[in-house]
Order: C-alpha cells, then sequence, then structure tokens
C-alpha cells in the first residue's frame, strides 16, 4: 500500500478510516482487518462480521458534482449479472460531510488477489479451470443489456485522437457490455473471482481483453495467454480500436505519476497495433 506523502494526505487517510467506521456501525459490523485503500485514496474498504457471517465493507467519498454518474451506483447496479464469481451489494448507506460518502456492505469473495498491484509485476501460475472461467465470465458481461456506459464514441475518439492523432480511424463498429477495469487486483485465485464493478457498462467490444493484456506486458507469458484467450476479440477491427484506447487511457495515467514501468511496454504495444 503506497503510504500517504504529505499532512494533507495524512489526514484525509484518517477521516477516511473514521468513514469506515461510521459506516460499521451503521450496518452494525466489526471491522476484522487492516482497511484497504483504494486509488488516489478516494474509497476505503475492509472485511467485517456481523454475528457468525462475514462481509466486505467499502466506502467512497465523492465531490457531490460526479454522484449522478453511473459509477456511483455501479457495484449495486452489477447485482442484475448472475451467474458469475463477484460480490453482491446488500446494503447501502449514503451520506454527507463535506463530500457525499457511500458506503456499501457486501457478500465477501475467497482466496486472494492475483496482484497487489493493478498491474502483473510477478509471474503467476493459475489452473487451465481459472482461465476458463475469465472467458466465461467476460462473455456473461458482454451479453448483458444494460444503460449503462463505460465508454461512448466521443470518449475513444477523444482518447485516441490526443494521444495517436490521426494515425488510426477510431470509430468503433461493435459494442458490448464490459467490466471496464479488468487488472490483475480485481481478479481473485486460487478460485476465479472478480472485484469493482464501479465502471461497468458499454463499450468498445474487446475493452476487458485488452485492459486485461495491457496490465499483463510485464510478464510475457501471462501476456501470450490473455492474447491466445482472447484472440477472436483482440484480432478484429474493433479489438485493436478497443487496445489503443486502453493503451491511451494507461499511458495517459502515467503522465499523472502511475505506474511509470509498464510506459515502454505500452508504447511497444501500440507501435505494433499501429503497423510500425
Amino acid at each position: 500500500m503506497i503510504e500517504p506523502t504529505s499532512e494533507a494526505d495524512a489526514r484525509f487517510r484518517e477521516w477516511m478510516r473514521d468513514n469506515l467506521t461510521r459506516a460499521a456501525q451503521h450496518f452494525g459490523l466489526k471491522i476484522t482487518g487492516k482497511p484497504r485503500f483504494g486509488w488516489l485514496d478516494r474509497s476505503i474498504s475492509a472485511p467485517a462480521r456481523r454475528d457468525d457471517r462475514t462481509y466486505w465493507l467499502r466506502v467512497v467519498s465523492e465531490d457531490p458534482q460526479w454522484t449522478h454518474l453511473d459509477f456511483w451506483t455501479g457495484n449495486r447496479d452489477a447485482n442484475a449479472i448472475t451467474g458469475v464469481s463477484k460480490p453482491y451489494v446488500l446494503d447501502v448507506y449514503e451520506w454527507a460531510e463535506w463530500r457525499q460518502q457511500r458506503a456499501e456492505i457486501m457478500t465477501r469473495l475467497s482466496g486472494r488477489r492475483c496482484s497487489p498491484t493493478d498491474v502483473l509485476r510477478t509471474s503467476i501460475t493459475l489452473p487451465e479451470h481459472w482461465w476458463t472461467e475469465l472467458h466465461r465470465t467476460i462473455s456473461v458481461i458482454s451479453a448483458t443489456p444494460t444503460h449503462r456506459v463505460n465508454a461512448d464514441q466521443d470518449k475513444v475518439t477523444q482518447r485516441i485522437r490526443e494521444r495517436f492523432g490521426g494515425q488510426v480511424d477510431p470509430a468503433v463498429d461493435r459494442w458490448d457490455t464490459v467490466h471496464g477495469d479488468l487488472h490483475w487486483a480485481n481478479l481473485m485465485r486460487p478460485e476465479f473471482g472478480l472485484l469493482d464493478w464501479e465502471l461497468w457498462g458499454r463499450g468498445p467490444a474487446g475493452t476487458d481483453a485488452a485492459t486485461l493484456l495491457c496490465y499483463s506486458l510485464l510478464i510475457p507469458d501471462v501476456a501470450e495467454r490473455v492474447r491466445t484467450l482472447f484472440a477472436d476479440v483482440l484480432a478484429s477491427p474493433t479489438g485493436r480500436i478497443a487496445q489503443l484506447y486502453v493503451v491511451a487511457r494507461l499511458l495517459r495515467r502515467i503522465d499523472g505519476g502511475d505506474f511509470p514501468d509498464l510506459a515502454k511496454p505500452l508504447a511497444q504495444h501500440a507501435r505494433s497495433l499501429l503497423g510500425r
């Protein structure tokens, strides 16, 4: 876990811990593990217990101007997706204090995350049935109807144009429902499970495969396994656009200081997609 870099960051984290405590008290839960902070410390979560049952408790804090967007209710909306291994939201509690807070009590998956970070940095061995379940889960998600939006044509065009200019036509000809944040810290093992459903919605077909591939590039054998598993969609015209969109999005995060070790592999991957 990244430690806070300033006194203000430390104060914010302490405030988020207080929010987690308030949510636990509201739901009658006892926190049973070390809290985990999400991206930019905008969320905090921890295992919790009530009587003899275990849960996962998460609190996200956001500026009220953004809470009308799809991500705000994504985890609960994802209850509509059944037949896959994922957490289900059991109850929600919101309150306003400086920002808007949303607490969600969820079912807890067994096992552990495949990686402590989004990017896979060490080799991992997963059983064949894990990969089969990954592929099946993405197929179930892609076939799920929804009005939620992960990325539309304007967003795809903007990201690709600002990174690659006019080198490629960014038009998407196939849209599916996507998880939208398929990285290694959101995947569970030894039994397959998929966490964090804030961003799911319609997006370019192949977005999830492209995302996992990009987050795997530091471990070539795993990247090749992902590429082989999703070969059909990744080799399609929209799959190519999805990969360039994901590369552009992740390079934008690298510009902001995230995972600099992924910059060179992403640039090389983009060059291969652009044919040079």
